[in-house]
This record gives C-alpha cells, sequence and structure tokens, in this order.
C-alpha cells in the first residue's frame, strides 16, 4: 500500500508520515507540491493532499489527476487548513475522496485513511 503525502510544509509531511508509519503504513512517499507529486504518482494508492501549495496547489492538482486515465480513480483526501464549508464543497466537486482540516489528531487522520482504503 503505497500513499503520497504532498504538502509544502516538511514538518507536516513528518507529522502525517509518522501518524501513518505508527498505525502499520510503511510505504511512503513525500512530495513538496502537486508537480513533484504528480512525477511521483506511480503505484501510489492513495494521495494525502494539501491544498495550499507554491507551484501546483492541491485543487489544481486534483483536477489534473482526475483528467488522468492512469490516476484518475486514485483516492485523494485533502488535509488542509482551508475548513469553510465552501472550500470542503468546491474540493469534492473536483474529486476529492474525503477532507481533513488541520490541525487533526493523528487517530482521525488514520481513521480517515483506513476508511478510504478499506471502501
Amino acid at each position: 500500500m503505497r500513499i503520497l503525502i504532498v504538502d509544502d510544509s516538511v514538518t507536516m509531511r513528518k507529522i502525517i508520515s509518522k501518524s501513518l508509519s505508527s498505525a502499520g503504513y510503511e510505504d511512503i512517499v513525500e512530495a513538496g507540491d502537486g508537480a513533484e507529486a504528480m512525477s511521483k504518482m506511480a503505484g501510489v494508492n492513495l494521495v494525502l493532499l494539501d491544498w495550499n501549495m507554491p507551484v501546483m496547489d492541491g485543487l489544481s492538482f486534483v483536477k489534473e489527476a482526475r483528467q488522468s486515465p492512469v490516476f484518475g480513480k486514485v483516492p485523494i483526501i485533502m488535509v488542509t487548513t482551508e475548513g469553510a464549508q465552501k472550500e470542503v464543497l468546491v474540493a469534492l466537486k473536483e474529486g476529492v475522496t474525503d477532507y481533513v482540516v488541520k490541525p487533526f489528531r493523528p487517530e482521525v487522520l488514520v481513521q480517515k485513511v483506513e476508511s478510504v482504503l478499506n471502501s
């Protein structure tokens, strides 16, 4: 099970990675923005994605990934500070599978990951 964490904050990537590792997920790949993430999508089973990033933001990544015949069905969980209902609805409309608002508790993140992977 390969999980791609996409966030421009190294600290946040480490927090997410540690949360996943403690739940038994070991095959974790990281990217600092959407463009870098697109280059690391091969073999990825799940993407955890921040919204606000340089180069290519999270919503642009979702739009591009959803148009891909190869990556179009890969589940994407948006993990972001953008927690207003308007943003959540926009992200879901564009194809985000689920949504986690920062700051989050590690167990909430793991629960969302397991729910998405088991559906």
